[in-house]
């Protein structure tokens, strides 16, 4: 694990989040996403949605940073991890945080689902972005510590 993994990590859980966010947006889910922190607020939920994104990306690239090598691997293991967090988050945690029942019974509707599209699209994108950042993006430096030293 290095620094590059993590910030690799950071941009692709961003990334994801931007467009899961839009997807969510249009669902009308920030309010209550916005709810984990007692708000209704678009824009709080926005700034919750992008937090967890980020958090998320973090735990992937910890998690996955030598598996994921490939863009085919990225792929793979990007809609494993949305799908995981689907599971955990919509259809656990946040309906045991904001004191409602986990409707298991329910993971087939079509809120639902869209929510399994947009945790696998955030997933996918993570992966991607992971891969590509670790393997040929970030910060490219034409001259070392030492030589900026003369």
């Amino acid at each position: 694990m290095n620094q590059k993994s993590i910030v690799g990590g950071v941009i692709g859980g961003l990334i994801g989040g931007v467009v899961f966010g839009m997807l969510s947006q249009m669902m009308g889910m920030m309010p209550m996403i916005a709810m984990l922190v007692h708000s209704q607020s678009v824009v709080v939920g926005w700034a919750v949605h992008l937090v967890l994104s980020v958090l998320g990306g973090i735990v992937f690239a910890i998690a996955f940073d030598n598996l994921a090598k490939s863009y085919w691997g990225g792929t793979l293991y990007g809609m494993m991890y949305g799908v995981i967090w689907w599971a955990l988050g919509m259809m656990t945690i946040m309906p045991i945080l904001l004191g409602m029942p986990t409707e298991w019974s329910s993971a087939l509707s079509s809120a639902n689902m869209m929510s399994l599209m947009g945790h696998l699209i955030w997933g996918i994108l993570l992966g991607l972005v992971f891969v590509w950042y670790v393997k040929r993006g970030g910060p490219r430096y034409t001259h070392t510590a030492a030589s900026a030293q003369h």
